[in-house]
Order: structure tokens, then sequence, then C-alpha cells
């Protein structure tokens, strides 16, 4: 469910983020349409945009202007000044405003600055702002040389509205020096005389060529200024060069460029995301099915691979990134594959078990049996010529390997039992010193192993564990046992119990053969009887096979110290067990 719950959030937030984003990319875009839209119209008439676009931008808040201060440093940047009339002819604000410009103005001021563009000196541009109630008058003015230099020559050099014949020479000077070339034009737009060097050769204006060029002067190669004489009918266009040339391009030509371009930008984001998402999201599953095919063909432990591995893991052991969306189900594939490896080996061992479990049944067993066949057939071919003696050791025989053939079953029913990791069912408090002073007093006074010196060593306080008594009972009989059978008269076997703060030592130690590293390695495998002793092969061959998972079963450890002709060291620890002191002392 949680895992459900992240996905769909997952994939939900990531549409929504992108349709966000498609959307913030759109509107920008729109902006910068816009923005370059103003920009162009700019360029291509820089005083009439400037004043368009502060008379947009400037806000008017209870008769006070508020201008953008880029604005006023643009103003005084292109020598411009701007000046804002209320109703009433009064200049309400101002900026870089020369001190010989009116701060009010009448009707037939205004209206001569609307027809004829100029104020003095000064050109001029005007705009009304008529989003309030009270109407504005944007005034934005500037000193146009070129236009002031065109009235002047108009006033020194025209004869009939043309250019005097007898100062023509000086006047093509005057128009050379300053650089461009001028054109005298007629009321059809004809070209009557030109001045300086004119580069296209010119005959005529179309009617809205002029205006066109005035409109937009950014978008042609050479400026124009114009000056008509009221009484020739005549017009002076004077040209002079652009500082920069913008090439014309139609408005819709524009549009449709910036469309292409932004189909082309979102068609190219969305493959892109969806290349991302298909190559993000496609590479687990990819990598899933390399594990199920491992998995099939039983690759248990090579599910995850090396590869696999570095792409899945950084080197501190953390998922990467783009794998965390998948990390539950990751974890929890990782952790099937890693039980199905781990029944896959407790199979095989199972299996292992199951065939040493009849080869040694049959082995142990074949033995014994063969004695008792033997005797029966002996006494069922001619019990008459058995005397009483013979038949009691037949007797005795028989019973001697069957008591062999239980216990020899008991020791498979226990090793059963324990290494299928089965605990003691009678777990309870234990003083292993006198459990262990008791085992080692049933070898002291056994008359059969004289020859073998048998040395107790333990403490005169309880040592406690939580235990099974008979299971340890069978550990140290097994452990003492194998000391004796293994070593030949004459040794000494050394029992002794230790205590630290969280553990208890049993020590059986003896100074016979001692073992070669094979043995030690193979000691506590079944049916090991050792490759160093020459002692007949009596026993199971389960007596530290026993010894080893009982100490397993109380989740205790078992060490061996051996070396050949130095003798033989094994310590078992078991948890210890803390009791009060009204337990009191040992007694011995």
């Amino acid at each position: 469910m949680k895992l459900r719950r992240r996905l769909a959030f997952h994939f939900t937030y990531q549409l929504i983020a992108f349709s966000l984003f498609i959307f913030i990319f759109l509107i920008g875009l729109l902006f910068v349409l816009i923005k370059h839209l103003a920009n162009e119209e700019m360029q291509q008439n820089l005083h009439a945009g400037v004043l368009e676009s502060i008379t947009t931008e400037t806000v008017t808040d209870q008769g006070e202007v508020q201008l953008g201060e880029h604005w006023k440093q643009l103003l005084a940047e292109q020598e411009m000044w701007l000046q804002v009339v209320d109703m009433s002819g009064q200049v309400i604000f101002s900026s870089n405003t020369p001190e010989d410009v009116p701060d009010s103005y009448s009707v037939s001021s205004l209206m001569e600055i609307k027809e004829e563009g100029r104020l003095g000196q000064y050109t001029m541009d005007s705009q009304m702002d008529l989003i309030y109630e009270d109407p504005l008058l944007y005034l934005l003015g500037r000193v146009d040389e070129s236009s002031d230099r065109l009235r002047s020559w108009f006033s020194t050099y025209e004869q009939a509205g043309l250019p005097n014949p007898e100062q023509l020479k000086s006047f093509e000077d005057d128009i050379n020096q300053a650089g461009g070339y001028l054109h005298v034009i007629n009321e059809e737009g004809s070209i009557l005389k030109t001045v300086g060097k004119s580069p296209d050769g010119k005959k005529a204006y179309h009617p809205l060529e002029l205006m066109t060029m005035q409109e937009q002067p950014g978008t042609y190669s050479t400026h124009v200024n114009v000056y008509r004489d009221k009484d020739s009918g005549n017009t002076w266009v004077y040209h002079t060069p652009q500082s920069q040339v913008i090439e014309k391009q139609p408005i819709m030509n524009q549009l449709l460029q910036v469309v292409l371009w932004v189909g082309a930008a979102v068609l190219a984001l969305a493959v892109g995301m969806s290349i991302w998402h298909g190559y993000r999201y496609s590479r687990p599953l990819l990598l899933f099915t390399g594990w199920f095919e491992r998995m099939r063909s039983g690759s248990y432990e090579e599910v995850l691979t090396p590869k696999d591995r570095k792409k899945l893991f950084r080197k501190n052991g953390k998922l990467r990134t783009r794998y965390r969306l998948y990390k539950e189900v990751i974890h929890s594939f990782y952790d099937m594959a890693e039980q199905l490896a781990a029944t896959e080996q407790e199979r095989k061992r199972l299996e292992r078990s199951r065939e040493d479990w009849m080869s040694g049944i049959s082995h142990d067993l074949r033995t014994p049996l063969s004695s008792i066949q033997g005797y029966g057939y002996m006494l069922e071919s001619a019990p008459e010529d058995w005397s009483a003696a013979e038949l009691r050791e037949m007797g005795h025989v028989i019973r001697e390997k069957g008591d062999y053939m239980l216990e020899l079953i008991n020791d498979f029913s226990l090793v059963f039992q324990l290494k299928n990791a089965a605990r003691p069912q009678e777990m309870q408090l234990v003083d292993l010193n006198e459990l262990v002073r008791r085992c080692v007093l049933k070898y002291v006074n056994d008359a059969t192993l004289g020859e073998i010196s048998f040395q107790y060593e333990g403490g005169e306080h309880p040592v406690m564990t939580a235990a099974s008594a008979k299971w340890l009972n069978r550990l140290m009989d097994n452990l003492i046992s194998n000391a004796v059978k293994h070593n030949p008269p004459g040794i000494t076997v050394t029992v002794a119990v230790k205590s630290s703060a969280d553990s208890v030592s049993i020590l059986v130690k003896d100074d016979g053969v001692g073992m070669d590293e094979e043995t030690q390695r193979n000691l506590f495998e079944r049916y090991y009887r050792g490759t160093n002793t020459e002692e007949s092969m009596d026993g199971s061959g389960l007596g530290m096979s026993i010894a080893k998972a009982i100490v397993d079963a109380h989740r205790g450890q078992v060490e061996i110290q051996s070396s050949p002709g130095r003798g033989t060291s094994i310590e078992v620890r078991l948890p210890r067990t803390e009791t009060s002191e009204s337990e009191g002392k040992k007694k011995l």
C-alpha cells in the first residue's frame, strides 16, 4: 500500500510539475515575445517607442507620477527630456528637463507642438494617456541636430523652393561635411534636385514612403528629416546615415518564426522528457528481468551480480537516486533471493545429511546385525552341541550388540534433534562446579580406567548457567571419553571450571598424543574418528558431533587447542547466569 501510494504520488506530481513547467515556459515565452516586439518597435522608432513604453508603464497615484529609474537613466543617456501635463496644462512631472522649457502650456502652444512637432529648438513627440479619469499628456523632447541643420540650410540656401544655384557649391560642401545627402521633391514626389552623394540614384518617392521612413526610421539605412516649404509646395528631405540598420521584417513573419521556434522547443522538450522517463523507468524493469532470468535458472546466489550492485548502490551502500522509487521492491526482491539461496543451501545440506544418515545407519548397524545373525544361525543349526558356558557367551555377545545398536539409535535420535536446532526442553539453573565434579568422579571410580589419572579444578562458589543437566552430562561424557579413547594409557586428564564476567567455561585437557590440523578441522564432523590414533573402530563416530551440537543448542562456543605430541585442550564457553549470594558456597 505504501509503495502504491508513493508510485501514484510520484507520477502525479511529475505530471503536475511538467504541466506547470510547460505553462510557465509558455508564459515566459509570451513575455519574451512581447518584450522582443517592444524592443523591435523601439529600435524602429526609438523616440516614439520610448514614449509609448513610458506611457504604458508609468503609474500615476493621486496626481503623483511614478517613473521607473531605468527610464530616467535612459532619458539622460539619450539626451531626451520628459514632461507630463495634466488637464489644466500644468506640468505635474518632469525628468531631465532643460531650464528653457516652460512648466505650463496653453491650448495654442500644445496644438502647435502637436501639429509642428517642435517646441523652440526641441523636436517633440507626444502621446495621450487615457486610462485615467483625467487624461494626461506625455511630452518627449530632444535636440535633433539634423532637423535644426536642415532648417538652417533652408533659410540660408533656399531660392523659390530650390537650392540657390549661386550657392550650390557651398551648400554641397556643408552637406558633405555634415554627412548624408539632400533631395528636393515636388508635391507629386518627384525629385527635382539632389545635393550631395545619393547612393541609390532614386528618382521619386511613393506617396507613403516618407511617412513610413519617419514612423519607422530604424528599418532604413538612413535617418530622414523633412522640411516642407508652404510657398512653393516643395519638400526638402535630408538623409543621414543610421548608426544601426535593422532589417525590415513584417510582424506576421516574426510571429510565425516565434511560433515555430516555440513549437520546436516544446516538441524537443517533450521528446527529451519522454526519453528520460522511458530510460529512467525501464532500467529497473530491465534489471528485474535479468534477476528473473537468473532465478529461473536457479542461480539464486548470483541474482545480484557485481555489475548490478554497482548500478544499484553507491560506495557507501545506499541506493542510487534513480532506483529509490523502487526501494521496497528491490529490498524485498533481494531478501527473497537471499531466502531462496539459503533455502537451496539448506535443501542441499539436508540432502547430504539424509545421504550421510543412510550411509551411517547402514554402516553402523551392519556389523552388530551380522554378529547377531551369525550367532542365530549357529544356535538354530545345532543348539544341543553347545555347552552352557558357550551359550552364555553367545547370549552375552548378542545382548552386547543389541545394547550397542540401541545406543546407536539413541545417538541418531539426539543428533537429529540437535541438528534441527532443537532447544533443551528442561532448561534450569545448573551449578557447573557440582555437575562437572560428579562427572569426573564417575570416571575416577571406574576400575577399568585405573591407568589414567583424572584431576578436577573447581572453585568454592557456585558457577550458574541456564542449561539442561541431562545434555550437559552427555557433553561431559563425550569430551572425557574422547580424551580417554584416543590416547594411550598413563595420560592425565584435567577437567576445570572457570568463570568470567559474562560467561562460564568448561576445560577438558589431556597430555596425550594431540591432534594434527586435519583432525582438528574435522573433529566435530559425524563419523570422523581421527587419523592420528590406532584405536579400534568402536563407537558410532557421533560423540564429538553430539558434543558440538549440545554446545550450539545452549548458544555456547567451543575452542580447540592441540598439536601432535603436546596433548589437546577443549574449552566450552556458555552464557553466565547471575545468582544471589544466599545460594551459599559450593559443598565439596
